[in-house]
């Protein structure tokens, strides 16, 4: 008996299948599974719930469907042309419509199965589970409204998988990074914030259920002189927590470091960085670490000695960053970066600079705090934040390099065949240019004065993070 007539025996019996209750429901969500609406519906659902994770694997499911559906119906239909089933054990209620492209492999499921996959290398179980379910659902119903024969649906959610998991080497899936010396204090701390000073630059109602949550410590805007309210702070707290962005963040740390105490990074800026990589997505994620006591030691960066907690750059970034919030007031952050970005994309040119003696003319510079994983220019995460590296990544010029050439070296690094794309791991790095230098880190960007050392302070800074 081979393959095919094991396949048309599995159809007839799931054909001859009475399964109550689900006559009405299995037609009608394999329906809503056409054209990935069911998919598209929840994904928005998942993203409009502002949670981290969920946002993720609602835009990470897209993606994979992205990948699957072309794949499927361009590819896979018209290489093998495989008949429809016959319908004559199907009763006639299960049927909604009877398709006219090829049967093998199975679109839906291949769908269903790369979102499911998508969701579930971001979102916890209790919200990965129920997509599961309703995935293989899906796929069970395309055999039992007669849509496909088993073999289908067994190669689509194997394309469908694949395609999911495909999307970790375009964009690599979050995982809180390694840290050193990971304690629990011994002393408990008081659970309604007794000598924590939280400092923010956040509108005051945005930090009203923190206040809540810690009804005994001490509260202070810094919407305003920033660097003099942390060091104050600092110099007077058990702990120090910070609301706010990677910049503000990177403030806090600099002063932690220099009074000594554990700090507690509350992530409600807008990208939060540094507090993702410590697994620290939410609010609530920060309160629990700092409840339990849980801290660990972490690098931290310095360009002449002042610190930075996840990259610093020059070159074409730094005029990018300051071209976007010379107009992110007036048109919003993400519309005035995408404007940034074509403009530097045309006007940007590349800066004379000695980089550890070496003559180098550089498109694009990115020097990060501990190794990243992506090998492209520009970094993305990192799994360990204690490994006392600089990951240092530089787009060069060493011959007339077009603009269009420039960006395709940074979206693909060192896979770019005619690469000027260099990568290295140091425990330092020198860059000397004539006079001083715009260099962006954390996201802020100043005028440094060269010759700019940049070195690593390992394990040095003390932060809560989630047991």
């Amino acid at each position: 008996m081979d393959l095919a007539e094991i396949d048309r025996r599995a159809f007839d019996r799931v054909a001859a299948a009475r399964l109550r209750g689900l006559e009405f429901v299995l037609p009608r969500l394999s329906k809503a599974a056409d054209r990935g609406v069911l998919w598209f519906g929840l994904a928005g659902a998942l993203g409009s719930t502002g949670i981290p994770a969920l946002r993720r694997g609602a835009l990470r499911g897209v993606i994979a469907i992205g990948l699957a559906s072309p794949s499927i119906n361009l590819v896979g239909k018209q290489l093998f042309r495989r008949r429809r089933p016959l319908l004559h054990n199907v009763p006639p209620i299960r049927i909604r419509r009877i398709p006219s492209s090829p049967s093998f492999p199975s679109g839906h499921s291949a769908s269903a199965a790369a979102f499911a996959t998508a969701i579930a290398l971001e979102t916890p179980k209790r919200v990965t589970l129920p997509v599961l379910g309703l995935a293989a659902s899906v796929a069970f119903s395309r055999v039992y409204t007669g849509a496909h024969y088993p073999g289908d649906v067994l190669a689509g959610v194997f394309s469908g998988v694949v395609s999911g998991l495909v999307t970790r080497l375009v964009w690599p899936t979050r995982a809180p990074a390694r840290v050193a010396n990971l304690t629990r204090e011994i002393e408990l701390r008081d659970p309604q914030g007794a000598g924590v000073i939280v400092v923010s630059n956040n509108d005051p109602e945005t930090i009203t259920d923190l206040r809540t949550e810690l009804p005994r410590a001490e509260f202070v805007d810094c919407q305003d002189d920033l660097e003099a309210k942390l060091e104050d702070a600092a110099r007077r707290a058990e702990i120090l927590a910070v609301c706010g962005g990677d910049g503000t963040v990177g403030a806090a740390a600099a002063a932690a470091l220099r009074h000594d105490v554990p700090l507690l990074v509350l992530p409600l800026g807008t990208l939060n960085h540094f507090a993702k990589t410590l697994g620290i997505e939410t609010v609530a994620d920060a309160l629990d670490a700092y409840w339990s006591g849980s801290v660990a030691h972490v690098d931290i960066a310095a360009l002449n000695d002042v610190p930075f907690l996840n990259t610093a750059s020059f070159g074409a970034y730094s005029e990018l960053v300051d071209r976007r919030e010379g107009m992110e007031k007036r048109i919003g952050k993400w519309p005035a970066l995408a404007v940034s970005a074509f403009r530097v994309l045309r006007h940007a040119t590349p800066v004379d600079v000695m980089v550890n003696g070496e003559p180098r003319q550089v498109w694009l510079a990115f020097i990060g705090n501990c190794q990243y994983g992506t090998r492209g220019a520009v970094p993305t995460s990192r799994d360990n934040l204690t490994d006392g590296l600089l990951d240092v990544r530089l787009v060069s010029v060493k011959r007339h390099l077009r603009r269009i050439r420039a960006l395709a070296v940074v979206l693909t690094g060192r896979f770019w065949p005619f690469s000027d794309y260099e990568y290295r791991l140091v425990e330092s790095v020198t860059v000397d240019s004539r006079g001083d230098l715009r260099v962006a880190h954390d996201g802020e960007t100043e005028d440094a004065r060269t010759p700019i050392v940049f070195t690593k302070h390992p394990k040095r800074l003390v932060v809560f993070v989630p047991i």
